[in-house]
Formats: C-alpha cells, sequence, structure tokens
C-alpha cells in the first residue's frame, strides 16, 4: 500500500526566467487548505497553455529523490536542487518513475487524482538552470515526474497522505513508458499496447500510434533546445 504524508503543495504565476520569456515553473509552498480543481490546484497558473497545464496535466508530481542524484550531476547548481525546483505541484518521497504506474488512482484529501502521463522534458528547463542542456539530461535520466488528471474535486490540507486507491496498469510503469519514448523507440509491438491504454493521456497513444503508422522517430531537437 502507498501511502505518503504530504506537507505542502506548490504552486507559482508567470514570471520572466530569461529575458523575453516568461514561465511559472518557479513554484513556492502554497497556503492551506488546498482546493484542487479539474485543471489543477487554485492559485497555480501556467505561462503557455498550449503545452503546460490543461485536463490531463492538472497537477505535476516529482520525486525527491531525484534531487540527491541532480545533487551528484550537478553540483554547481547546488542551492537549486529542492522541493518545486522543477515546477512540481507534488513532492515526495516513496514513490519514482519506477513504481507509479499509468492509470494509477491516488486520493488526496477529498480529491482523487489519476496519473495520466509523464513530463516530456522542454527547454523551459534550459532558462530555469540557465544551462544548455538541462532538458537534455532530464530526459536521457529519465528523472522527469509525471502529470495526473483529477477524477474527483477536492480540498487537501497539510498531514493528509497521498494514498493508493486503484492500480489498473501494474505492468506500466511509467519507467517502462519513459524506456519506450527514449531507449526502445521502435519496439512496435510495446507501442501497439500503449496506443491502446485507455488510462494513458490520448496525446501519447497518438504519438505512439504515428510511430506505428510512419516508422519513424520524432525530432526532439526542438522541444528539447538544440
Amino acid at each position: 500500500m502507498v501511502e505518503l504524508p504530504i506537507d505542502t503543495l506548490y504552486a507559482g504565476c508567470p514570471r520572466e526566467i530569461a529575458p523575453g520569456r516568461k514561465s511559472a515553473i518557479r513554484k513556492e509552498p502554497l497556503e492551506p487548505p488546498w482546493r484542487i480543481e479539474a485543471e489543477g490546484l487554485v492559485g497555480d497558473r501556467q505561462a503557455d497553455r498550449r503545452y503546460h497545464g490543461g485536463a490531463e496535466k492538472a497537477l505535476h508530481h516529482y520525486p525527491r529523490e531525484h534531487y540527491d542524484a541532480w545533487r551528484a550531476d550537478v553540483p554547481e547548481l547546488a542551492q537549486e536542487w529542492r522541493p518545486a525546483a522543477f515546477g512540481e505541484n507534488i513532492s515526495t518521497l516513496g514513490l519514482t518513475e519506477t513504481e507509479a504506474c499509468v492509470g494509477d488512482v491516488f486520493a488526496l484529501g477529498g480529491a482523487r487524482l489519476q496519473v495520466s502521463q509523464g513530463r516530456q522534458p522542454c527547454l523551459t528547463l534550459n532558462f530555469r538552470f540557465g544551462r544548455r542542456d538541462m532538458a537534455r539530461r532530464t530526459q536521457e535520466t529519465m528523472r522527469c515526474g509525471w502529470y495526473y488528471r483529477v477524477l474527483e474535486t477536492g480540498a487537501a490540507q497539510p498531514g493528509d497522505l497521498l494514498r493508493l486507491m486503484e492500480r489498473p496498469r501494474p505492468d506500466w510503469p511509467l519507467a517502462r513508458l519513459f524506456a519506450l519514448l527514449y531507449l526502445r523507440p521502435r519496439a512496435f509491438d510495446e507501442l501497439t499496447e500503449m496506443a491502446a491504454l485507455p488510462e494513458l493521456a490520448e496525446s501519447w497513444r497518438a504519438l505512439a500510434r504515428r510511430r506505428i503508422e510512419s516508422g519513424k522517430v520524432e525530432d526532439w531537437r526542438r522541444r528539447l533546445g538544440g
């Protein structure tokens, strides 16, 4: 049974992170009680709604364990490696991409959340950390985190548990999805399974279908920033 205590949730508003570029990736602890609506946490906003936010990316979860790895990999940014550095709303110890599965349903206070997709890192991370390679590093290490859709809205407060309620796809941990996207991009049998997962966000199912139909892997250079 997965039961993780939540001490705070994080939210942010758009602000300039580089000349001419705004993002809400810099998040701070949000005063409780926390209200979780269909498109996320009340008080949290996104700068570019084309790529961020929405029902399938309502809340972002990033494992706190990853910060120790980043501290070792990029020690010159040691002061940055703390919860919410990657723009997450939820930061916990005890659950990573290896354990969390597509379609997992969690209760948090009065809300119910479902794992909808992984996070695909983009060049916003490069601007956030002042390094041209941060998006690429995040993808290569697959320390990406994941998103939830909101099945039931509700309120939560400090001390509430993020409690696993259902696991319909135990064979599909997020780590398998990331490996399929980035390490085995032409594993077409698995991509066919991926495309058929009803709990997976439609954009990711469509990505799998495009690979199967075209036999090609998408070009990541623009998303990762060169």
